[in-house]
């Protein structure tokens, strides 16, 4: 299985040397001021999305999965004889792009291996959070999911 396009970039800009650009010499003491930003709640949430999906990215390298095929597996384990459509649309994929995906993953089995990946994941989450946290912070987000 070929790892994404992104996944790819990325990996190459993390191997290269950062480059300084010639203000970051002069502002590299002050932190930028983020203002009313700082406030919106969308943005808080997706940079904590991208911290997450850092971290989820690093322990799921070894298996050369992108998040949505994990989130397949997962539900494929999970609901045996379920229709294409129906994991499809639960995780929000088009379902040609679906097809393509089941295509690559068809002669993998990873379940177990994806399982104990995700545990560690969650493990460091449940570790910065807390139970009680972790619970609030996941009740919460399946509010805003669910009614917004």
């Amino acid at each position: 299985m070929t790892v994404s396009k992104a996944a790819t970039i990325n990996a190459a800009k993390a191997s290269r040397p950062a480059r300084k650009q010639p203000a970051d010499a002069a502002t590299e003491s002050t932190a930028l001021q983020l203002g009313e930003l700082s406030e919106h709640l969308g943005y808080a949430l997706k940079r904590a999305q991208l911290k997450i999906f850092e971290d989820f990215l690093r322990c799921v390298a070894p298996l050369q999965l992108t998040p949505a095929q994990f989130s397949v597996l997962l539900l494929l384990d999970k609901n045996p004889g379920r229709n294409q459509t129906e994991i499809a649309n639960t995780l929000g994929i088009l379902r040609p792009n679906f097809v393509a995906m089941l295509d690559g993953l068809e002669s993998r089995d990873l379940c177990a291996r994806i399982k104990l990946v995700a545990a560690k994941h969650e493990a460091r989450l449940n570790e910065l959070l807390g139970p009680a946290n972790r619970a609030a912070l996941q009740a919460l987000l399946a509010t805003i999911a669910k009614e917004f």
